[in-house]
């Protein structure tokens, strides 16, 4: 795990159990929580154009960003829960997808791996 990972786990660990909600943070509510917080972010570009959604303007962007790092804390805090090294398992995930979506089929292609 990376040190910036592992300070991102460490400093929530301690402000979790600052306000005593260890109990609350279960594998099933981490991972429920985790997806309410996907779907605010992906609120952020409900009714967007492509084209909007690739030049958002500066509150928007901020919006996105808070949006992003609620996703990202809620991922970390799940891992930690299940001792899961979020980078090696994006690692290893990223070359079973190498392996389903190969170069000389998947390139410019938006086609799911089993349709190939």
């Amino acid at each position: 795990m990376s040190q910036e990972l592992a300070s991102l786990r460490d400093a929530l660990r301690e402000f979790a159990a600052e306000r005593d909600w260890d109990q609350f943070h279960s594998p099933k509510n981490l991972a429920a929580a985790l997806s309410v917080e996907a779907a605010e972010l992906l609120e952020q570009f409900q009714w967007l154009s492509e084209q909007q959604s690739r030049a958002l303007d500066s509150a928007q962007l901020e919006a996105v960003r808070q949006e992003l790092a609620d996703v990202l804390l809620y991922l970390v805090r799940l891992a930690d829960k299940l001792d899961v090294d979020l980078i090696a398992a994006a690692k290893a995930k990223l070359g079973l997808n190498a392996l389903k979506y190969p170069v000389d089929k998947a390139r410019g292609s938006s086609r799911k791996y089993t349709e190939y």
